[in-house]
């Protein structure tokens, strides 16, 4: 399915639960997988403030798979424990809206251009890699699901008082000229406790930002205009 495909079917599923917990558990944490979340989260967003209970600390685009996919591939090249490989990504989440910053990567690590280029491509088009492995049967389930538990476990933790949990999402944001942004979060009992910004990055990583705006800004619009049109 394009990106098309999946807003056209799942921006009624979204929208129809959205508006189930708007009216049945507004003060839950609303954690959204469902693509295109560049779309999704503005869809429940918009929801939730028609029903006059929108808190923006308590809904996240969970971005969280393009961030594994990150550690892997880079742990991969360099011969590291993907455990152990913390690469924050930043932006949206598809195709070149995916941000991987790779110079604030943990631990450091380096790569020449040709190959940073083609790293950062991959992680950006892992999903589609995926399809085309299943020949079409499928996309990434399993990873999927690994990465929405790892998200929710993030944020369970930091609800019972654990301090220190980072996770990047998908979240309103003012750290750019888009309304919604991903960037690392410091997550608290009340959702969003800080949003930690983008950080030091490279000009290769500034370019990418540039780049990625104009379609983030036309897929969070496309999100906000399916709500209004909504009965």
């Amino acid at each position: 399915m394009t990106r098309d495909d999946l807003f056209n079917t799942n921006a009624t599923i979204v929208a129809t639960l959205t508006t189930a917990c708007a009216q049945h558990c507004p003060e839950a944490m609303i954690c959204i997988i469902s693509n295109p979340v560049n779309s999704t989260i503005p869809i429940t967003a918009e929801v939730f403030k028609k029903h006059g209970v929108y808190n923006p600390n308590k809904i996240f685009g969970v971005t969280t798979l393009d961030i594994v996919r990150a550690n892997t591939f880079v742990a991969e090249l360099k011969g590291l424990d993907p455990a152990r490989v913390s690469v924050p990504v930043i932006g949206g989440h598809a195709g070149k809206t995916i941000i991987p910053l790779i110079s604030q990567c943990t631990p450091k690590v380096d790569f020449p251009q040709d190959q940073l280029a083609t790293l950062t491509g991959r992680i950006q088009e892992a999903g589609t890699e995926v399809v085309k492995a299943k020949a079409g049967a499928g996309s990434a389930t399993l990873s999927m699901a690994y990465a929405g538990a790892r998200f929710v476990f993030s944020l369970v933790d930091a609800m019972n008082g654990k301090e220190g949990v980072v996770e990047c999402s998908f979240v309103k944001s003012q750290e750019t000229d888009c309304t919604y942004f991903s960037t690392p979060l410091l997550l608290g009992k009340k959702g969003l406790e800080k949003n930690l910004g983008i950080g030091k990055i490279s000009p290769f990583e500034e370019k990418m930002i540039a780049d990625a705006i104009p379609e983030l800004k036309a897929s969070i619009k496309k999100g906000e205009d399916f709500v209004k049109s909504m009965k």
